[in-house]
């Protein structure tokens, strides 16, 4: 029991915030996996949608070096497999290629 609850505290601190909001009363660990897995779905789908949109968009201006924009574009891939969406090495290739490098 005191386990349970230590769990559920825990779990309760680490909830992204737009879901906190929405959180009912629970005493199960299984049965607020089981309610928070529900409601992320969405904010997963919006997410991944975001992640992409910037994947594609994403310009080098210079403000940085190419290295550092390289290694964004790759974070951003490597956040879209955890999603279970995975970037085409050459898909990848061809973004950096078409990113608005003015040589």
């Amino acid at each position: 029991e005191k386990s349970n609850r230590l769990y559920l505290m825990f779990m309760r601190m680490i909830v992204i915030d737009n879901i906190k909001t929405t959180l009912p009363k629970i005493e199960s660990t299984k049965d607020f996996m089981g309610f928070v897995g529900e409601r992320s779905q969405p904010a997963d789908k919006s997410l991944v949608g975001t992640q992409m949109k910037t994947l594609t968009t994403m310009k080098f201006d210079g403000s940085r070096t190419m290295h550092e924009h390289v290694i964004e574009m790759t974070n951003i891939t490597t956040r879209l497999k955890y999603f279970g969406m995975a970037v085409n090495k050459n898909f990848l290739g061809n973004v950096l290629l078409f990113c608005g490098i003015n040589v």
